[in-house]
């Protein structure tokens, strides 16, 4: 039987420690896997574009994903779809997962994680675009660094404020604001043309750039990343469709990936006054580390039908039961 988790299942079963814990390791050890995860984007016929992932793989987890997204920026929530666990031995369908809540999970706690890895000193954070994925990097760097002060900025004023009152900061009227006050900044946004170029920065700031994530979205400009350490998630994807794409830079741009930083083979920050980015696209594996957790915690174990388990709301285990999406930004 096909476990079926939705937001709010997964949000009862996901913690951002074990996360951060899966997505560390992952980074570490998703290299060894010898088959390469693909992105697979297009055009649509209509105001928004279709994206799967496929294969999400990791040594030692007996289980693969696919996932399917539809994102429209102007919808609300701007992504929806659907994550598919498979097992491995048969290729039985384990789960279906609400892909908004993975997706924003993942991506804002594996941000959280390479702005912990490479950011300075500096307790002000600043945060541009603040919808799903940037509340769930507020998550992971409470766990990880825990900031002194905060600083936020949406196109939306009201969203902004919100968020700026749900986490203790405030809000300003621009992105370069937000760069001027801030000592590590992230970014979250639908951005097409650069937020911030080289002259809005400061030596020793550090800049996590989600948005860069598909052909013609950019949030930092060319003379920013190189001047920047720069660090990816995966070169060539990064050259395809990421910040270096939008920004006209080879693969060879970028210093690193943050899995060599973990690894130990390249060596991350290695100054006070340099500039730091981290750039990633986002990968299939990551989208296993967190489904499989979240099955795990479910009660689900590869070809064994998961038990029920009393936390309030059980998970569905039904096909037709519906996959519902979490709200995204304005931006993201």
């Amino acid at each position: 039987m096909t476990l079926v988790l939705t937001r709010g299942d997964l949000e009862a079963v996901l913690e951002p420690e074990t996360c951060l814990a899966a997505l560390t390791e992952g980074f570490r050890c998703a290299d060894a896997v010898p088959v390469a995860g693909q992105r697979v984007r297009t055009d649509l016929p209509f105001p928004g574009t279709a994206t799967a992932l496929l294969p999400g793989l990791l040594p030692g987890v007996e289980a693969y994903t696919v996932k399917v997204n539809a994102k429209f920026p102007d919808a609300r929530p701007a992504l929806r779809g659907v994550i598919c666990l498979h097992g491995g031995r048969d290729g039985e369908l384990l789960a279906l997962l609400d892909s908004a809540t993975v997706t924003a999970w993942r991506t804002g706690l594996a941000a959280a994680l390479g702005t912990h890895v490479l950011a300075g000193a500096g307790e002000i954070l600043g945060v541009i675009g603040t919808g799903a994925q940037a509340e769930l990097m507020m998550r992971g760097l409470a766990v990880l660094r825990p900031p002194r002060a905060l600083v936020v900025h949406d196109t939306d004023t009201e969203r902004a404020s919100l968020f700026a009152a749900r986490h203790g900061g405030r809000a300003v009227g621009s992105a370069k604001e937000v760069a001027a006050a801030a000592d590590t900044v992230l970014l979250a946004t639908w951005a097409r043309t650069p937020l911030l170029r080289l002259s809005d920065t400061r030596e020793g700031q550090h800049f996590t750039s989600l948005g860069a994530d598909e052909p013609g979205k950019q949030e930092l400009a060319a003379d920013l990343l190189r001047a920047a350490l720069l660090v990816v998630d995966d070169r060539e994807l990064a050259a395809g469709m990421g910040a270096l794409a939008a920004a006209d830079l080879p693969a060879s741009a970028a210093d690193a990936t943050l899995g060599e930083v973990l690894r130990g083979e390249h060596p991350g920050r290695v100054s006070a006054e340099g500039r730091t980015v981290y750039a990633p696209v986002g990968l299939p594996w990551q989208d296993l580390a967190l489904s499989w957790a979240a099955y795990r915690a479910a009660g689900g174990s590869a070809g064994v039908t998961p038990p029920d388990r009393e936390r309030g709301r059980s998970p569905r285990q039904e096909m037709s039961s519906t996959v519902h999406s979490r709200p995204g930004s304005s931006w993201m």
